[in-house]
């Protein structure tokens, strides 16, 4: 082989990795990014995650990437390690689909017809029509496909410039004799592994692997070690993904390794088990581009046949494997992976789980609080506390997260969440400080001893009732994403500004008829405010819902229809809410 073979050949795989790339984000982004959403979402029972595992795996184009994002779904605590395991059984056979695609650009034929539809030109057609898609498409599924022509267009172009810079080497002794060596299954396994991990990609590996097919100089016995040892050394960036993860993440990431290489000695075992016996006649068939993806296909679905029966094995097998400390087991509170960064889908998704237990906290301490009114707890005083410093590293952490999350390439649908999401993560927190604020009023009472008037109590009672509804409805609306619940939530925290009104004014009343204290009056007047902040904050909440849903929402204009009364709506509600939460 020539400089100029070389170069043809680097240049080749060095198209034909990218063609992939493109080719596989596009198809990602044209599914709306749903496909890794449904991934952990569906693959709750062993047969769905080794079907789930294996069609994703078919569309992106990569048994790695899946095997990454299974990782990321059982470091983040979204997925159980055994979930995960048939997920990635399922991606290792889904990666053969690749090598059918490749054997695209070696169909030819003659005629006239056929050169109309041979492969050079239909990867010229889908070129044009991906550049031009590209660059005029109006819609971004019409770039996404651009995207996926072009990919598919430079994958084809990237494995006839291998296969023209290799077609020379079958006359080569030298090379004929390397071929011929890798019939030991033990060097062909090794070399394939190490190739792999050089690469870092077993579609590659395996295309090249077709491309040398063509040179007439690999044989059965050649190319079946090197697609075992393929197999092994796609583990590789499964477990450098795996740095920094959880001790349950690290044990994901050997799933891979393992049942490679669980699967490779299994599989060679039976098969040179009977060949020494049989004497296989295939074995000296000399492999062509199509016959090599047969074999990588049939051989991961055998090894898929011999390991799915045997999760829980493979589960007890990394778990020895990959000691954890005495506190592995314990369930810490969600984390927020960063892995998950490189999908926006997967991202949201983890960021809304997040979000909704952040608003559940807030709920509790909001009730919690409350009760303390009737029936004072040191237990549960410090259950507000507690759930209060919870929410506040929620906001941190969701925080961080949403913005390194908003600095990623999203769709617009995609971006409005990430805007909702920052908007509202402060209104739950704010909601957290003033239950805690309610609940430190109550101590306050307890401690110096001031007892509020029958009066008094019954009138917080009510704002009490109203304000666990608006809370209610404010988390079960953010939870949902429901527009009709979010419209009740803005007269209800109407009716509270009127009752709070009310409240005050009733309170000073009783202190001049000197049924109460001033010291007692200061401390109902700061319950009465907290609540009336939590219904403010709820309020917020659902102008940030309704503002994602309808695009560009002006919120003040809003409010000043509904105040002004040109809402039907608005005032069927403030009058249903006025009247249930009315003062006797």
């Amino acid at each position: 082989m020539g400089v100029l073979e070389a170069v043809s050949l680097l240049a080749g795989v060095a198209l034909f990795l990218f063609g992939m790339t493109l080719m596989g984000d596009g198809l990602k982004r044209v599914s709306g990014n749903k496909l890794e959403p449904i991934l952990f979402r569906l693959s709750g029972t062993p047969v769905r995650a080794l079907l789930l595992g294996t069609g994703v795996t078919a569309v992106i184009q990569s048994s790695s990437a899946t095997s990454v994002m299974a990782v990321g779904f059982v470091n983040s605590g979204l997925m159980s390690l055994r979930q995960a395991i048939n997920v990635i059984l399922g991606a290792i056979l889904g990666t053969s689909i690749t090598g059918w695609v490749l054997c695209l650009s070696y169909i030819e034929g003659t005629g006239a017809l056929s050169a109309v539809l041979s492969t050079s030109t239909l990867t010229g057609l889908a070129a044009v029509a991906g550049v031009f898609l590209r660059l005029h498409g109006k819609t971004p599924v019409r770039r996404n496909v651009g995207d996926i022509l072009m990919g598919f267009s430079l994958l084809m172009f990237g494995m006839h410039m291998m296969s023209g810079a290799v077609s020379g080497l079958g006359s080569q002794p030298w090379f004929t004799g390397m071929m011929t060596s890798m019939s030991n299954p033990v060097l062909g396994i090794l070399v394939g592994a190490a190739f792999t991990a050089v690469l870092q990609s077993a579609s590659a590996a395996v295309g090249i692997l077709q491309a040398l097919s063509v040179t007439g100089a690999l044989t059965f016995d050649a190319v079946l070690p090197l697609l075992m040892g393929i197999n092994i050394g796609a583990a590789l960036p499964v477990l450098l993904s795996a740095i920094g993860a959880t001790t349950e993440g690290k044990r994901a990431a050997a799933v891979y390794l393992v049942a490679a290489v669980i699967g490779v000695i299994g599989c060679s075992a039976v098969f040179y088990g009977a060949n020494a016996v049989f004497h296989f006649p295939f074995m000296s068939m000399v492999m062509d581009p199509f016959s090599t993806a047969l074999v990588n296909t049939l051989f991961r679905l055998a090894n898929l046949l011999l390991l799915a029966p045997f999760t829980g094995l493979i589960e007890a097998l990394v778990t020895r494997l990959v000691r954890g400390d005495r506190s592995a087991g314990e369930k810490p509170m969600l984390q927020l992976e960063e892995r998950f960064l490189a999908h926006p889908a997967l991202a949201l998704e983890q960021s809304k789980t997040a979000m909704e237990e952040m608003a559940e906290h807030t709920r509790t301490a909001v009730r919690l609080a409350a009760r303390l009114l009737h029936e004072p707890s040191p237990d549960t005083y410090d259950r507000v506390l507690e759930l209060e410093n919870q929410v506040d590293r929620y906001e941190d952490q969701l925080g961080s997260y949403l913005l390194k999350l908003s600095l990623q390439v999203l769709t617009p649908r995609q971006s409005g969440t990430v805007s909702k999401y920052l908007h509202t993560l402060s209104d739950f927190e704010r909601i957290s400080d003033h239950a805690r604020n309610i609940a430190e009023s109550t101590r306050e009472l307890f401690e110096k001893q001031l007892v509020l008037s029958p009066a008094a109590l019954d009138d917080l009672d009510v704002l009490v009732a109203a304000v666990s509804e608006i809370t209610d409805l404010s988390v079960s609306a953010f939870r949902s994403d429901d527009l009709n619940m979010a419209a009740r939530i803005e007269p209800l925290e109407e009716a509270i500004d009127v009752l709070t009104e009310s409240l005050r004014r009733r309170q000073i009343d009783r202190l001049k008829n000197r049924q109460g204290n001033i010291p007692q009056n200061f401390v109902f007047n700061d319950l009465i405010t907290d609540f009336e902040r939590i219904s403010d904050h709820c309020s917020n909440i659902a102008l940030a819902i309704l503002r994602l849903e309808n695009g560009e929402f002006d919120t003040h204009s809003y409010e000043e229809q509904l105040l002004g009364g040109g809402d039907a709506v608005f005032n069927r509600y403030l009058t249903e809410y006025s009247t249930k939460y009315s003062l006797s």
